[in-house]
Formats: structure tokens, sequence, C-alpha cells
């Protein structure tokens, strides 16, 4: 800074240096643009050159999230084991001889709703029963069916099944 090679500023406390730029040479209007040009240039250069890294990291990550050939391996021999045992499963299935026909399961299926429409007329001859007698009795309908003894399907937690 004495010998005049770069100056000093000072802020407070704080000294800044910096290089004088009046010794520098001055740039001519041909030498800026040629700068400019080249700045554009390496510029558009870095650019692509970042957007190439982008590209390289995003194929980098999925080369790691994906299998390696060993444990494509292991994982296409775990499938086949499953698979043999499906099949096997499968073929016992198969070769049971207690199946069900259509005809006993349609059986059934008729059954369980004559049953359940039996449950249902049943439950509300009983309801409508039940509350005839409780329109002159003094005390509530808990009280009633205690005194009685008579219990509920939802003391039993029974519903009836949802009609098809």
């Amino acid at each position: 800074a004495q010998q005049g090679h770069i100056r000093e500023k000072t802020y407070g406390k704080q000294k800044i240096y910096f290089a004088d730029q009046e010794q520098l040479p001055a740039a001519s209007d041909a030498e800026l643009r040629s700068l400019d040009g080249q700045i554009t240039t390496l510029s558009s250069k870095v650019h692509e050159l970042q957007q190439s890294c982008r590209q390289m990291e995003a194929e980098l990550k999925d080369l790691n999230s994906s299998m390696t050939s060993p444990e494509m391996a292991k994982e296409i021999e775990a499938l086949r084991k499953d698979c043999a045992s499906y099949t096997e499963k499968l073929e016992k299935i198969k070769c049971a001889t207690n199946h069900v026909t259509p005809e006993e399961k349609e059986k059934v299926c008729r059954e369980q709703q004559l049953y359940c429409r039996e449950w249902r007329r049943r439950k509300r001859m009983a309801t409508e029963l039940l509350d005839a007698i409780l329109e002159g009795y003094p005390k509530s309908k808990k009280q009633f069916f205690e005194e009685v003894g008579i219990e509920t399907d939802e003391d039993h937690g029974a519903a009836l099944p949802a009609a098809v």
C-alpha cells in the first residue's frame, strides 16, 4: 500500500486492501466486446456442463436404486419357489373331492334366506306383542324384560345378516 501497488481503505477498525485500478491499462471497446463474447461462450459452456452433470447424477441415482444381478437372481429364485408352492396348493384344491356344487350352494343360500325371513317375522311379532303389553305397564321396558326374563338378540350380540 505504501509503494502504491494496492490501495487501502479504512472502515472503522477494519482495513480493506484492493488492487489499484488506475495502474492497469485501459481496455478498448473491441477488447471489452471480445471479453463479453468470451464470457457468453463460457457461461453457455458452464450451463451445458451443469445440465450434463444433473443428468449424470440422475442416472447414477437410478443405477444405485436398481437391483444388482446377484440380487435379481435371488429375487427370481424366491419368486419361483413362491410360484411352485402356489401351484402345489392349487393342485391340492383341484384334487380335493369335497367340493360344494353350485346346486348345493344355491340350496344353502335359499335356506339361509328362508331362516332369516322367519327370524325377522318372529322378531317383529314378538316386538309388536311386547309393545302392546308395555302400553299399559307402569314400569320401563327394561324393568319389564328383567321381571319376565326376556333376553333380546342385542343382549347376546346376535344380529340378522344383511339382506342379499
